[in-house]
């Protein structure tokens, strides 16, 4: 799978990024929003893991702007944050429904096996949709 993460933090990207292509995948580390709309234009990403705590832009303003391009709406997005979900529990419908996020993992209780789980269950899903 190709994956696409926007992670600002430069060690957590490469740990997340060495985690992935073990697993498999190919990925993309993009450190603010603006390049990741870029890296998305050049090759697009079968899956995005997202920070939402981002400079300039947050990730909410960046699902907004991937979610305005047609070719990128059924892009799944697993949310990857330091922002605790408790924020998000009377917006989760939007941030399902609206902006595709398929999961929500809270940084301090993830592990990288939590998260190569739940990367392997959207390609899993993704398998499953194709024709």
């Amino acid at each position: 799978m190709n994956i696409l993460i926007i992670e600002p933090d430069t060690v957590l990207a490469k740990l997340y990024t060495k985690a992935l292509q073990r697993a498999g995948d190919e990925v993309v580390c993009c450190v603010n929003a603006q390049s990741a709309v870029f890296s998305a234009d050049e090759r697009q990403p079968d899956a995005v893991v997202l920070e939402l705590q981002l400079v300039k832009h947050s990730g909410i303003e960046f699902l907004y702007e991937f979610r305005s391009y047609p070719e990128w709406q059924a892009i799944p997005v697993i949310v990857l944050s330091n922002v605790p979900p408790v924020e998000f529990i009377d917006n989760w419908k939007l941030l399902q429904r609206q902006l595709g996020v398929v999961d929500y993992l809270y940084k301090p209780h993830t592990t990288l096996a939590k998260l190569l789980k739940t990367v392997d269950n959207v390609r899993t899903t993704a398998v499953q949709l194709s024709p």
